[in-house]
Formats: structure tokens, C-alpha cells, sequence
């Protein structure tokens, strides 16, 4: 069982999805007032499950498609950030919502909102699950954060640890001795 890897629950399904309710009533307001009708861009894999649970609270027009972006190699960013699978709708003169599972350092947000202005969009904002603003090495911060959290190994919910423990249904502390 996965489950006896985790040292600690940091974010219960419950908090994370009552966090997606709020999140998604905020988002849907900024777009009812700017009028656009967003393509929502989720980053594979770890955003799957968090996007899920978000879009479904929308009651505005919006579309979805999927990038795949790595800066990661095991436990650490590698600084290098490779598109892996691109867009398959254009979004030259859209609005996009990137969902984002995390931001750690910063770099894939950076790369990927650089990719979209280069591309033609109008505007590019950013909703994350989590953010953990002591590992940041970017100036970047997201437009809607879930949960600010501290800097300690995060699995669940979409995040992993070598493609395992996305399919927890909360946000845990993996234990040391399972990556070290």
C-alpha cells in the first residue's frame, strides 16, 4: 500500500476540495468580468486530477487542452525545461489559465507563460494547487493559489515521486527514507 509511504497528511481531500469550490467561484468571476472565454491548459501529468476537480465548478464557456512540460529529474529541478507535448489548439489572440499541480522553483511557469506571449495570446494567468514560495529561484508568482506550503517532499493529488502516489486523494509528506 502506497499509503505507508506518506510521514504525514498535510492537505485532506475534503480541504483540497472545498479550496477547488473557492478557487473556481474567484476565477469564474475574473472572466464573467472580462467577457473572454479561456483555454484551460492543463500541465501533465501531476495537474490532472487538481483541473479536474476545478473545471467542473465552472459555469462559464471555456475549452481545455494539455501541455507536457518537465523540469524535473527524480526530487530536483534540473533548470531545464523541456515541452514535451505541445498545445493542439492555438492561442494566438486567447486567454489562457494554465493549472499548475505546483510551484517549486518557478522556472516551468516562467518558460511556459514566456511560450504563450511568444505564441500571440492576450492574456496568460496562472492557478496552482500549491505553492511553495522558499524554493522559488523565479520572479513569478501565480494569480490563484490553493495552499501555500512549506518545503518538505509533497506527493498526492496529482504529484508524484518517480510516476507513483499521484492517485492519493491528499496532499502528504513522503517519507525521507522512500527518496533519499
Amino acid at each position: 500500500m502506497i499509503a505507508q509511504d506518506i510521514e504525514k497528511v498535510l492537505l485532506s481531500e475534503e480541504e483540497i476540495e472545498n479550496r477547488c469550490v473557492e478557487l473556481a467561484h474567484q476565477i469564474e468571476a475574473d472572466y464573467k468580468e472580462s467577457g473572454d472565454t479561456p483555454i484551460i491548459v492543463g500541465l501533465l501529468k501531476g495537474s490532472v486530477p487538481f483541473m479536474a476537480e476545478l473545471i467542473k465548478r465552472f459555469e462559464f464557456p471555456c475549452e481545455i487542452d494539455f501541455m507536457s512540460v518537465s523540469s524535473y529529474d527524480g526530487t530536483e529541478s534540473i533548470g531545464d525545461v523541456r515541452i514535451l507535448k505541445d498545445m493542439d489548439l492555438s492561442c494566438k489572440n486567447r486567454s489562457i489559465l494554465v493549472v499548475e499541480d505546483i510551484i517549486d522553483t518557478g522556472r516551468t511557469l516562467v518558460e511556459v507563460k514566456k511560450m504563450f506571449k511568444n505564441k500571440g495570446c492576450l492574456d496568460v494567468r496562472c492557478v496552482t494547487l500549491l505553492d511553495k514560495p522558499s524554493r522559488r529561484v523565479c520572479e513569478i508568482e501565480a494569480d490563484y493559489v490553493g495552499f501555500e506550503v512549506p518545503n518538505e517532499f509533497v506527493v498526492g493529488y496529482g504529484l508524484d515521486y518517480n510516476q507513483k502516489y499521484r492517485n492519493l486523494p491528499f496532499i502528504g509528506v513522503l517519507k525521507p527514507e522512500i527518496y533519499q
